[in-house]
Order: C-alpha cells, then sequence, then structure tokens
C-alpha cells in the first residue's frame, strides 16, 4: 500500500480517544516489517517502535493518532465512514507521515547510527495519552531520548514548515462550574435562589479577568463555551452549569487565571445568598515549549534541505498540545513545529482576498481537509531530516 492509500484509509476510518485500536493495529504492522521491536498497548492504545543501528543518540519521533466527535463535511471520496466521528485535525497526516518517515530511516541504516524510537500516540485530543503512556512505563520500556520531535498539521501552505523558540503552544484547562441555588416557580421569585442569575453574573465577571487583571503585554483566553439551565419558562431550576476554557503562554498567568475563576465564581455565590459552587478541572495541558538551541539547530537542518522560503517562525500558537509532557519527563529538549497542509494557491488567493478565515478551513473543522501531496512527502522528510540531524552520521 503506498502512504497516499495509507492515508486515506487512516481518514476513512477515524477512532475517537483511547479508542484507536484499528489504528494502533496499523502502527504496529507496519513498524514491524520495517524492522523495528514493537511493544503495543502502552498508555492503554499507545505503540511504540524501537530501531537500534549501533552506537550513538537516541531519537524520539512522535505522532498522535485520535480523531474528533465532529461529523465531517468535506465531500472526499475517503471522506470518514464512521458517523460524528473525524480526523478534523489531521492525526491521520501525522500517523501516515512517522509510518513513512519509520520506513525511510529504517531503509538507510547505512547513513546513520543510533536508536529511533517511533511512538504513536493515543488521546491527545483529550490531554491524557502522553501522560498515559508515561504513567504505563513508557521511558522503561524504551531508552530516554536525547531530544523529542514532532509535527502537527496545520492551515498554512502545504510544503511550508515552520517552529517557534519558547512558548510555542498555549496551555489550555477545562473548567466545569456547577452553580447550586433554590429552584421554585417563576411567578415567585422572591421564594429562590436563581442559579440562572447567578450564571450570567459569573459570565459577565470572567471578561474582567483578561482585560483587569492580565498584563498588556501578557496575552489570555477566558471562554465559557457552555451554559445550561432549567426545563421550562415558568420554573426557577436548581442548578446551572457553566464550561470554560483557559488558554495562556506562561505558567504563572495560567494559575492567575485559575484562581480568578475560582474567587469569582465563589463570590457571586456568596453575593446571592447560594450555596458554594462545585468547580471540576477537567482536560489540561501545559504549556508546550520548544527549548530555543534545540529548535534553531533543527531548522537549520530544514532550511539547509528545503530552503530558506520553506521554513519560518509562525510565533506562539493558541492550540494546545500534551507531547511536551514526553520532553520533561525525560529531561530533554522539544522541537515541535507546524506543517502546512493547505493548497498553496488557494491559500494564496484567500490571503489576497483576505477570507483566509472563510476560505481555508482550520483545524477541528468539519470541512479540514488537507492536501494529500505535498503534504505527505514533506512531512515524512521534514521528520527523517530532523531525525537525522541528531542520529549520528
Amino acid at each position: 500500500m503506498t502512504l497516499d492509500a495509507l492515508y486515506r484509509d487512516l481518514h476513512e476510518h477515524p477512532e475517537l480517544s483511547f479508542e484507536e485500536v484499528r489504528t494502533a493495529a496499523i502502527a504496529a504492522a507496519e513498524l514491524r516489517a520495517a524492522g523495528f521491536d514493537v511493544i503495543e498497548a502502552i498508555g492503554r492504545t499507545g505503540v511504540v517502535g524501537v530501531l537500534r543501528n549501533g552506537d550513538g543518540p537516541t531519537v524520539l519521533l512522535r505522532a498522535d493518532m485520535d480523531a474528533l466527535p465532529v461529523e465531517e463535511d468535506t465531500g472526499l471520496e475517503y471522506a470518514s465512514s464512521a458517523s460524528g466521528v473525524m480526523h478534523a485535525c489531521g492525526h491521520d497526516v501525522h500517523v501516515a507521515c512517522l509510518i513513512g518517515a519509520a520506513q525511510q530511516l529504517a531503509a538507510t541504516r547505512t547513513d546513520w547510527h543510533g536508536t529511533v524510537v517511533a511512538v504513536f500516540q493515543p488521546a491527545e485530543e483529550v490531554g491524557g495519552g502522553a501522560q498515559a503512556m508515561l504513567d504505563d512505563g513508557l521511558y522503561e520500556k524504551v531508552p530516554v531520548p536525547v531530544v523529542v520531535l514532532g509535527q502537527h498539521v496545520g492551515p498554512a501552505p502545504a510544503g511550508l514548515l515552520g517552529a517557534h523558540p519558547g512558548a510555542a503552544f498555549a496551555s489550555a484547562d477545562s473548567i466545569d462550574i456547577i452553580v447550586r441555588g433554590r429552584g421554585g416557580h417563576g411567578s415567585r421569585p422572591e421564594t429562590t435562589i436563581d442559579p440562572v442569575v447567578i450564571a450570567a453574573a459569573i459570565v459577565g465577571r470572567l471578561q474582567t479577568i483578561v482585560s483587569r487583571e492580565i498584563a498588556p503585554q501578557d496575552t489570555a483566553v477566558v471562554t465559557v463555551g457552555r451554559l445550561r439551565a432549567g426545563t421550562k419558562n415558568n420554573i426557577i431550576p436548581e442548578r446551572a452549569e457553566l464550561g470554560l476554557t483557559v488558554r495562556a503562554y506562561s505558567e504563572e498567568v495560567r494559575l492567575g487565571m485559575l484562581a480568578a475563576i475560582e474567587r469569582i465564581a465563589r463570590a457571586e455565590c456568596v453575593a446571592s445568598g447560594a450555596p458554594e459552587p462545585i468547580i471540576e478541572f477537567a482536560e489540561s495541558f501545559p504549556v508546550t515549549v520548544n527549548e530555543h538551541v534545540a529548535t534553531e539547530r533543527t531548522m537549520a537542518a530544514f532550511r539547509a534541505a528545503f530552503g530558506e522560503a520553506s521554513v519560518v517562525d509562525p510565533g506562539p500558537v493558541s492550540g494546545s498540545e500534551d507531547v511536551g509532557l514526553l520532553a520533561t519527563a525525560a529531561g530533554v529538549p522539544l522541537v515541535y513545529w507546524i506543517l502546512g497542509g493547505a493548497h498553496p494557491e488557494s491559500y494564496l488567493a484567500a490571503a489576497s482576498a483576505g477570507t483566509l478565515d472563510r476560505d481555508v478551513p482550520s483545524n477541528h473543522s468539519p470541512h479540514f481537509a488537507p492536501e494529500i501531496q505535498p503534504t505527505l512527502d514533506r512531512g515524512v522528510d521534514a521528520l527523517v531530516t530532523a531525525a537525522r540531524e541528531w542520529l549520528g552520521s
């Protein structure tokens, strides 16, 4: 099967977080065929391949495997066959590229020495996959690397590569707040404690965190993405539920925002005579930090291989990732870059017209459909180039 055909197959058969059984089996089979020693079921559905090729450094290459609960609307002939599930974030690209890179590195063993560790990670979308693999003893089962390398496809022109040194991807925290009141008839509000009014006050007050508590030179986002309360117009409910996402580029700002959210939620409940709110922290992604020296070394290798015009600094990305945990746990540098996946001519036309947001679907969109080529070839070559830069020659 060609790499293009493998990608189409992966795209057509997406699997949700910690359910990547079919994808994991494909990765394991392809690694074995290339000569890797394979370990399966690390962190539930994770797969790791190890290729030892004499003395030398160990390099870890990582791809995530999970899809999203999104109904695909691309119209592709190889569109998702799973109702309500889609590779809307491009992890199928990541898997295909890492398989291709593993095959290429295995086929060129006379040109390098050291050890390649290929990690196919589950459940990035829920922020638990990397930690699950670590908790399952990843670095007790495979050699500890000198660097962690990886890439994420995005709506930039296909063939473009970009990495930002320092804080490259934002932290992300999901927070659920349950406001408890006292329900009753809508005609007798004086007998109730209205959680809808309290929730509305919390939503309004939360907007002051970024505007009044975060320094102008810092970047932060607080979004209330979910607000649910009540069953009927004339009933004041017993409770209201809020769902938040919080993003930042430094741990100091992140912790400050989390503390402010708790303070505001509790204070609004106290002000209304309501019980303490229930505040629960769900998914959490740390800030993804690219080590400066390692990033420049890897980008220099890209510039030499693909030309100056093919390598950019995209600046900090507001999306989030858990790949950094693999580097932090090993105490080694991370280099994580963006891989362009949009049709180059269409991208340039939309950029000229000022319609990028409308005409070039981004990750998590039901219309997200990376160009198969040259995206896959560049993604494979980028992983191989980066690995060879850190392996012995």
